[in-house]
């Protein structure tokens, strides 16, 4: 076994360190297709949420991405100064803070849009569709809050 491949069996056995490799691997695959588009494929992903969730609390956005909301901020940060996102009190209740696409925000995610498909097409091309649509059922269940429950419990 040489140095590139000594130790990498006990790694393949091992979920977590599987999926935060493929992780690492697939982020910089779509990094790199993303980036004449000038976003990382965290803050398009991160500005798709806000955008399908319709001004999403802090707290909700948090929950769905799994992120605790000291992580959220940090990744907002960036996006609300360069005027992407902007942070604005819900209607109801002035103490909750709802994430909005500013319209330099929504310019921004429109025009990342078709390199998104194009990085998403490449992936469901290289691994296959079927294959695509499992790993994605997959790794929504492991991020489900059902799974976390089982897992401390467990199960």
């Amino acid at each position: 076994m040489d140095e590139k491949t000594e130790g990498f069996e006990s790694w393949a056995y091992c979920s977590n360190s599987a999926l935060r490799r493929a992780t690492r691997q697939l982020g910089q695959l779509y990094d790199d297709v993303l980036a004449p588009s000038g976003l990382k494929a965290t803050q398009y992903g991160l500005l798709s949420q806000i955008h399908f969730n319709g001004n999403p609390s802090l707290k909700s956005l948090a929950d769905g991405l799994v992120m605790d909301l000291s992580a959220l901020g940090h990744t907002l940060k960036p996006l609300i100064r360069d005027g992407l996102v902007e942070l604005v009190p819900d209607e109801k209740d002035r103490r909750v803070k709802r994430a909005r696409l500013t319209e330099i925000g929504v310019e921004k995610w429109q025009g990342a849009q078709l390199l998104w498909r194009a990085a998403h097409s490449r992936f469901d091309n290289a691994f296959g569709e079927a294959e695509s649509a499992a790993l994605r059922n997959a790794m929504n269940r492991i991020a489900s809050p059902d799974f976390a429950k089982k897992f401390v419990a467990g199960h």
